[in-house]
């Protein structure tokens, strides 16, 4: 391939192009088999990158499959308003059960007022954890099972679960053990029993001396099948490109020349469109 890749695309169409660029394994786009039992990690530092997370959401629900979405940050109506202009409805897709949303602003507060009300729910909630953060997140991982579990293949073509963004159960106060537990539990789940895929968003805080979030970090890259990781330019501010983009893809070859493959690319992130191209091949900088 390459070296110089220029390519501007919709960002809905962002996730195929980066499977064929990064994973051999996948290059085959009509076979969804190939496409199966993956586990990526997303991760931004000194920027925001909750635009692949965007990108991840809709480019699954186009694709037909089954999506249990822990919206740990924003509400349903911001994801939704969002998912509008990549050219995916929400809404219906929740309500013809393709997806499962998990509000996580939304439910916390209820967990935490139910409790409060009545401790004999019937219902444990997914946010149980929060009276408590040192115990496990069974809760949350039967919500994810449940949900997943009941995936046609008939109506749709494989599970989905994409979590955003993990950093926010540190911030709530859950070990970064009990984390890294849980998504063992996700993975093994989705991953290899249901054959499913699995994306996450975490915060890169390593400049931050954050010893917990960088665990939780480093220990899921030597997960993941694939990392894609966006960081600020060290320059500072720049209109015509707003960051780099980091692709890595593992390999589970024993050779060690072949165990990684990596790619490096600049970015500007559009309105619909995100452009993509080689570092030092801008046109502001040509």
């Amino acid at each position: 391939m390459s070296e110089v890749y220029n390519h501007k695309v919709d960002i809905c169409s962002l996730g195929l192009i980066l499977f064929e660029l990064m994973c051999p394994i996948l290059q085959s786009g009509s076979n969804h088999e190939k496409q199966k039992g993956k586990a990526v990690l997303l991760c931004d530092k000194q920027t925001d990158g909750s635009f692949l997370v965007h990108h991840f959401l809709s480019f699954y629900l186009k694709g037909g499959c089954k999506v249990c979405f822990l919206g740990l940050v924003q509400s349903f109506n911001h994801y939704s308003l969002v998912a509008q202009k990549l050219g995916v409805q929400l809404s219906a897709a929740r309500e013809k059960g393709q997806l499962v949303f998990l509000e996580g602003l939304r439910s916390s507060l209820d967990s935490l007022l139910t409790e409060q009300q009545d401790s004999r729910s019937p219902t444990p909630s997914p946010f149980e954890f929060l009276s408590s953060p040192d115990t496990s997140l069974n809760c949350l991982y039967e919500f994810v099972r449940v949900s997943l579990s009941e995936t046609s293949e008939s109506t749709w073509k494989f599970p989905v679960l994409i979590i955003d963004d993990l950093s926010v159960l540190l911030s709530l106060g859950v070990s970064a053990v009990n984390i890294l537990n849980f998504m063992h539990y996700c993975r093994a789940t989705i991953c290899s029993k249901f054959m499913g895929n699995v994306v996450m968003l975490v915060h890169n805080t390593e400049d931050l001396e954050d010893e917990e979030n960088n665990f939780v970090v480093k220990s899921l890259s030597h997960q993941c099948h694939l990392i894609l990781q966006v960081e600020g330019l060290t320059t500072g501010y720049c209109k015509d490109i707003h960051g780099q983009l980091t692709m890595t893809c593992r390999s589970p070859s024993p050779v060690k020349s072949e165990r990684n493959i990596t790619k490096i690319f600049q970015y500007k992130i559009q309105d619909k469109n995100v452009n993509f191209f080689a570092r030092g091949t801008s046109s502001s900088v040509l």
